[in-house]
């Protein structure tokens, strides 16, 4: 597995230096938050190729283009259309980036608020997505996401299937998953099989009241909660069933680190990093000792 910094931790930077602290950091890549100062579908493409030229500068892979766009499923006919051209944007974009995947987010409502006219809207706008895109060699990405069509591997698979396009896949985050309160661990991984194309770690926890830095509001099927976002192992987010599940597998894609805690972003970004290392080291060496267990591979990116 290869790590990656989120660069919307760091959007108080410029590009140029976020990427010159995600490599000094030891990261291995950089996954590109589509918003500006740092990317949109409307960069101009000399800025874009600068981009390409600092990721090789600074020996960093872009995995993968962290999308806005999208919300087809509660959009108007207007809206879808203007979204669906703003993907057509990013996608030229990650030509010059060598990028090739493109997050894209499908809208909601909550997985047991949506009706099937939701999933039927985003499928149809998500397939023309999928159609472009594999013209170019690229793969959608779909993020498991609180308060959307996707809460869990059952309603995603669902959406897959409607989709009916291989080359969108599913970006596994237990930290959304914990405050959509449904399983992260091993079982979430063997469900979404060869369709887990990417990974994200967070951590977060539920606390009585949201008001203070890092904290914020949602909606759930327990009813409107409030969180605190959390520093890697300072929550109430267990990563290590999913990284052992990860290993046991033989994931072999990237895991980006979301880091939004409130923190200085360099301090929450290494801390971070170093957990997940420790976790990486741990699993691994847990994988490979002869009285693990048995779990079927995913497939491969």
């Amino acid at each position: 597995m290869k790590i990656a910094a989120f660069s919307g931790a760091l959007m108080e930077y410029s590009i140029q230096e976020a990427m010159k602290i995600t490599a000094n950091l030891g990261f291995d890549g950089i996954e590109i938050a589509c918003r500006e100062p740092h990317l949109s579908p409307q960069t101009s493409l000399p800025r874009v190729k600068e981009i390409r030229r600092l990721a090789d500068e600074h020996v960093l892979d872009i995995p993968a283009l962290g999308g806005y766009m999208g919300r087809f499923s509660e959009s108007s006919d207007s809206e879808c259309a203007a979204a669906y051209d703003e993907f057509l944007g990013l996608l030229e974009r990650a030509d010059y980036l060598e990028t090739d995947m493109i997050r894209i987010f499908p809208g909601g409502p909550n997985a047991f608020l949506a009706a099937d006219y939701h999933y039927e809207k985003a499928a149809h706008w998500l397939r023309k997505c999928a159609a472009e895109a594999r013209r170019h060699e690229k793969k959608i990405l779909l993020e498991i996401h609180n308060v959307s069509l996707i809460e869990t591997v059952e309603s995603s698979m669902r959406l897959l299937e409607m989709i009916g396009e291989d080359n969108v896949g599913l970006i596994h985050d237990a930290g959304n998953m914990y405050i959509s309160d449904t399983d992260f661990g091993r079982a979430s991984v063997t469900g979404l099989g060869s369709r887990l194309l990417h990974v994200h770690v967070k951590d977060e926890k539920r606390i009585p009241e949201a008001g203070g830095p890092g904290t914020f509001r949602n909606v759930t099927r327990h009813g409107e909660e409030h969180f605190l976002q959390c520093r890697l192992g300072e929550g109430e987010v267990d990563h290590r069933e999913l990284f052992e599940a990860l290993a046991e597998t033989g994931y072999g894609g990237w895991v980006t680190l979301e880091c939004f805690a409130p923190y200085p972003p360099l301090e929450q970004l290494a801390h971070d990093r170093d957990a997940v290392l420790q976790l990486l080291r741990e699993t691994a060496s847990a994988a490979a000792s002869p009285s693990s267990s048995s779990v079927s591979a995913p497939g491969g990116n």
